[in-house]
């Protein structure tokens, strides 16, 4: 009974560590898969890409910057087509994450960081804005995407630096 009882512990134990292994690995993945779609943003939308602006964030994405908000992924992707970002990407910009906090629950995500547009002029690059950034993400089929994206330039206000607070929360 004694050789039994061992062995059925051993089994036990191994296939708990094997869960368990699956799961941290799983998190794994979803946190680099949430860190692909949410680093990709710069450099598509840098690249004037609306195309692949548009394959990171679901049909029904909500996009609200504290200027205006963009619903809908064709609108998100319209936004990248406009004059003024137009020009900005002919002048010279980049679009600047930080390294991005990831918080992983089933099948959504949140991930928060600081952003910056460095724009060309005359003199050189400059920082133009810096804002306090929060992605909602969901996974359908296999596939991380964004669900909201709320950006908020830091120029003391409150509402900024609560969007980073809830970070890890």
């Amino acid at each position: 009974m004694t050789d039994t009882a061992e062995t059925d512990t051993a089994e036990t134990d191994t296939a708990e560590l094997v869960r368990s292994l699956l799961a941290r690995v799983q998190l794994l993945e979803d946190k680099i898969a949430v860190q692909e779609i949410v680093t990709a943003y710069g450099p598509a939308v840098d690249a004037g890409d609306a195309d692949a602006v548009g394959e990171l964030w679901t049909e029904d994405a909500v996009y609200d910057v504290d200027m205006r908000t963009m619903n809908g992924r064709k609108e998100i992707m319209e936004m990248v087509r406009t004059r003024p970002h137009q020009d900005y990407i002919h002048e010279g910009c980049g679009h600047l994450l930080d390294p991005v906090h990831i918080r992983v629950e089933g099948d959504t995500a949140v991930a928060t960081c600081h952003s910056q547009l460095l724009r060309h002029d005359e003199n050189g690059f400059r920082v133009w804005r810096v804002t306090a950034n929060r992605f909602e993400l969901v996974k359908n089929d296999g596939r991380w995407r964004i669900r909201r994206r709320t950006a908020r330039v830091l120029d003391g206000r409150d509402e900024s630096r609560e969007l980073l607070a809830r970070a890890g929360r």
